[in-house]
């Protein structure tokens, strides 16, 4: 590629694809509100509601794990709603890669994509390797004496032996997705249901022999190491470090957005769907957790299998074999909800020619894209197979946040977008709809509006990105800072209290200004409420959970960024899409309508670069 100057280089990487895009979708729309809705819920609703309450109540928050659970689930419905304005919006698919594209530009949305890639495939690879894990428990460790004694790996950093079956469960799954996006929701359908069977049927069972003396227990009856006993046995910090790892129980629902666009009626059934899905997710957290902490003290669950433990204790066998099937169906639903999105995002990636062409190819049979779920779903396998993936779990976690966090801004953004701006005109009150005022007014003005300018403009559309870009940053220093006050309650002095408080104050102080500034006219289906505030908790709830992850984690994401970066700036910055676009719009009529254009990538062409002189 010829040398760009820094403006030049600016525009590449910032180059934003057109929020109507009149290329037709090759996706067959076959799935309903009632489909995306199973979908978001399967996918979710996995192995979580049969290991969290358990772990979170004995560990963090005691009783209170309740609590924790109605936390997580306010912050997930921050970003639910996010998710459901854009995808009312860009009915693409995609989710949060095709959204950072229209919003903030083709460099962090090949990134974003990149990072949804890494999140699906590893979450794809870490559920079906707890479903063989659970298989080979439940048949006496069988596969794992024999896979160790017939084909051990002796090679650091790899696991003890392939998992095969891991393998072959994989591609099952990914041929299953790949028939058609209507027969695998059928079948996820069928998974979901009987989970959520076997949750209704815990809940109900366990009704029977609660008791509300094991929310007040007294500390005397405490074993020492279990906190003070009562409703909350370890105090706030408990419930807010319990509300955290709650919070991981709720990642999966955005695999919603990404089938936009094989949805009947996107517009209404997307936040339907993202609502609907988190509000069951949440009762059947909540219900599941209330039964389990009211049928035995919080001291006595069992972190790995506290439900089938429960039952074992009150010699309820049936109720323990049930709970059996109903994790084998969570763990089936969360493996399709996995593993459906991921070769969604590919491609969406490979159409705008971002990553390669064959990644995109839609199958004229099946209208999947039948070649990059296959592909996928071997290198979904393979990870599952041949890695230890409890170190690669929480890189999940921090691609998730980072898309949730992306999400919310992006939705500012489009909130407060200047590219729909009329003619100033007035509407009384002394009130205009465009700024008038000049370039070099006071900086005060800007800030808080104080000529009450009621439409998006070009300088406050740049201004609202500038603050939510400060924002971000700022949201990172001040997490620092918060961090130890959860790590080291006990350490925390007054002159550090008032260091908080003074470091908190930019945060709520740019959202004021970013409230004040004029917003875009764009009517829209479904609205985010409370805009800026709640997409920015929401930002900020994300950014503080990627802080607190390990330092080997972020190592891990800049090495995988690494080679994503590789990829965009020797294959994608060249073939993409949006970059023969810009060239035809530049280009003159007779120019672009030329015989001499050559052929390119996804059937586009490209016109011999013509350098006009300005004559006049």
């Amino acid at each position: 590629m010829p040398s760009l100057s820094i403006s030049g280089a600016y525009h590449v990487l910032t180059r934003r694809k057109p929020m109507e895009d009149t290329t037709e979708s090759k996706l067959a729309k076959v799935l309903s509100a009632f489909d995306l809705t199973a979908l978001g819920i399967g996918s979710t609703l996995g192995v979580g509601v049969y290991v969290l309450a358990g772990e979170v109540s004995k560990v963090y928050a005691g009783p209170a794990v309740v609590i924790s659970f109605l936390i997580a689930a306010i912050a997930s419905i921050f970003a639910g709603l996010c998710y459901a304005e854009f995808g009312a919006r860009v009915p693409k698919a995609g989710s949060a890669y095709i959204y950072s594209y229209v919003t903030i530009g083709e460099f962090m949305a090949f990134i974003i994509g990149w990072n949804l890639i890494l999140e699906y495939a590893i979450g794809g690879a870490s559920v079906v390797k707890g479903l063989s894990t659970y298989l080979d428990k439940l048949l006496n460790y069988a596969m794992r004496d024999y896979l160790s004694k017939n084909f051990a790996m002796n090679i650091e950093g790899l696991g003890d032996y392939p998992d095969f079956f891991a393998l072959i469960v994989t591609v099952l799954f990914a041929l299953a997705i790949a028939v058609g996006a209507k027969e695998s929701t059928r079948l996820n359908n069928v998974f979901t249901f009987l989970n959520l069977s076997v949750v209704l049927f815990v809940i109900i069972a366990g009704l029977f022999k609660v008791s509300l003396s094991n929310w007040s227990i007294p500390k005397s009856e405490v074993p020492e190491g279990y906190g003070n006993g009562g409703f909350s046995p370890y105090g706030l910090t408990g419930i807010i470090r319990g509300a955290a790892v709650c919070f991981y129980g709720f990642i999966g629902f955005d695999c919603i957005a990404t089938a936009g666009e094989e949805a009947k009626n996107p517009k209404k059934s997307i936040p339907f769907a993202v609502v609907t899905s988190l509000a069951m997710i949440f009762l059947a957290y909540f219900g599941v957790s209330t039964v389990l902490t009211m049928m035995l003290p919080y001291f006595e669950q069992d972190e790995q299998a506290p439900l089938p433990h429960v039952f074992s204790r009150y010699g309820w066998w049936v109720a323990e074999y049930l709970v059996t099937i109903g994790a084998l169906c969570g763990l089936c639903a969360s493996m399709m909800g996995a593993m459906f999105p991921l070769p969604r995002i590919v491609f969406a990636m490979a159409s705008d020619g971002l990553l390669f062409k064959c990644m995109g190819d839609i199958s004229q049979r099946f209208k999947t894209p039948f070649k990059g779920t296959l592909i996928t779903g071997v290198l979904t396998g393979l990870l599952a197979a041949i890695f230890k993936l409890s170190q690669l779990v929480s890189i999940m976690s921090i691609g998730t946040l980072l898309a949730y966090s992306m999400v919310a801004s992006c939705v500012l953004i489009l909130r407060y977008d200047g590219d729909d701006r009329r003619e100033g005109r007035s509407i009384g009150n002394g009130r205009s709809l465009v700024d008038h005022t000049k370039s070099n007014c006071n900086l005060w003005r800007r800030l808080f509006n104080t000529n009450n300018v009621l439409l998006a403009n070009k300088q406050s559309s740049r201004l609202v990105t500038f603050m939510i870009t400060l924002y971000f940053i700022w949201c990172f220093v001040f997490s620092r800072l918060l961090e130890k006050v959860e790590i080291e309650p006990h350490s925390i002095t007054p002159p550090y209290i008032v260091l908080l408080i003074i470091a908190g104050l930019p945060l709520p102080l740019i959202l004021f200004i970013i409230s004040r500034q004029p917003r875009s006219a764009t009517q829209l289906a479904f609205k985010v409420p409370l805009v800026p505030w709640l997409p920015g908790l929401s930002i900020f709830i994300n950014v503080y959970l990627m802080v607190r992850l390990d330092v080997m984690t972020w190592v891990r994401f800049g090495v995988w960024i690494a080679i994503g970066l590789l990829i965009y700036f020797s294959y994608g910055i060249r073939y993409s899409r949006q970059r023969r676009r810009d060239t035809r719009l530049m280009l003159p009529e007779s120019v672009e309508s030329s015989e001499s254009a050559l052929p390119l990538h996804n059937g586009y062409t490209e016109v011999p670069l013509i350098i006009m002189k300005n004559t006049s």
